[in-house]
């Protein structure tokens, strides 16, 4: 069962090998060459390929244990008796991926050659920008206390 998350992201529960396999076989399909490349657009005597940053990750750990209580190990029950020796074994595990693309640019072939056209990302840029300006303000601020 797929459940939103506030990214927009999905949640999805496995339970089985089968369920694995195939969620795992449609992470990777976003990895394919054809995700990076798109399908070429011909006008006019120009052929434009749209590029795209593709990015994939998952992984995934499991983990068991097993403990023991024994006698005169200062266990004490509720009825203020020794615990007996108790046994117990646990185990779990969990996973996650993602898969991300973005446009980077756009390869132009027309009559007078071939030409990348990046695509600016303007989110980024913005970021960039005001941790620079961050940067220096606070800079500047440790430089005037200092002289």
């Amino acid at each position: 069962m797929d459940e939103p998350m506030d990214s927009g992201m999905t949640s999805q529960v496995v339970r089985s090998q089968q369920e694995g396999v195939k969620l795992l076989n449609q992470l990777m399909e976003v990895a394919q060459p054809e995700r990076v490349f798109a399908a070429p657009i011909s006008e006019g005597g120009y052929t434009l390929i749209n590029t795209s940053e593709v990015m994939t990750g998952m992984g995934f750990g499991f983990g068991m244990g097993q403990g023991e209580t024994r006698p005169g190990e200062g266990q004490v029950t509720e009825a203020g008796e020794t615990a007996e020796e108790e046994k117990g074994v646990g185990g779990g595990g969990g996973g996650g991926g993602y898969a991300m693309a973005r446009p980077v640019a756009v390869i132009s072939v027309g009559p007078a050659g071939v030409e990348v056209i990046p695509v600016a990302d303007r989110t980024k840029l913005g970021i960039a920008m005001l941790t620079t300006l961050g940067t220096m303000l606070f800079m500047l601020g440790r430089m005037r206390r200092g002289a």
